[in-house]
């Protein structure tokens, strides 16, 4: 795992199992780190990406306003769920929206806690398929050259089938809910 944390430090790309399905990984705060994972992705760059972090507090230093129904909705949701914020600040640009929101999720697995509370920052968790292609369904489904252009791989949990992305919903400062993806 220390060579995964170097790897975030330097501004490189991982391959890893999230709480949901596989992921490409870097520093949330990493602008060229992000636009890395836009190259290998083959994706717009209109297109935001999804952030991990390990708790509220963390959160808080890239989303300082929302509303508090999110509290609840992180903490009674039953699958993992990723709410997109307003006003995000302190994040690479190439993960803030047009409109200044970034969908942000507070991660219980084991794997993505360690590396944030090591690097000490949120992490990117985006699909490890090429854009427009279905996410891999398990470490095997994975292109080779996904593979071949990361910079690092967590080989835990090659054989475990990871299928289920997350729930994402938007939560306005007014408590205006939209449903993005159930």
């Amino acid at each position: 795992m220390l060579e995964a944390i170097e790897t975030l430090k330097n501004g490189g790309v991982i391959l890893y199992p999230t709480d949901t399905i596989w992921g490409l990984g870097c520093d949330a705060t990493n602008d060229s780190a992000c636009k890395k994972i836009l190259d290998i992705k083959n994706r717009p760059k209109n297109k935001s990406f999804i952030v991990l972090v390990d708790n509220f507090a963390m959160l808080e230093k890239f989303v300082p306003e929302f509303n508090e129904i999110c509290y609840d909705l992180a903490d009674l949701s039953i699958k993992p769920i990723t709410i997109i914020y307003p006003k995000a600040k302190g994040l690479a640009s190439s993960i803030i929206a047009l409109d200044g929101s970034v969908g942000i999720r507070i991660t219980k697995d084991p794997i993505c806690l360690n590396l944030i509370k090591k690097l000490k920052k949120p992490i990117v968790s985006t699909s490890a398929n090429i854009s427009g292609e279905q996410s891999p369904i398990d470490f095997n489904s994975i292109s080779v050259q996904i593979k071949n252009n990361v910079d690092y791989i967590i080989k835990k949990r090659l054989n475990e089938k990871m299928d289920t992305p997350s729930q994402i919903v938007k939560i306005e400062l007014n408590g205006d809910i939209q449903i993005i993806r159930k």
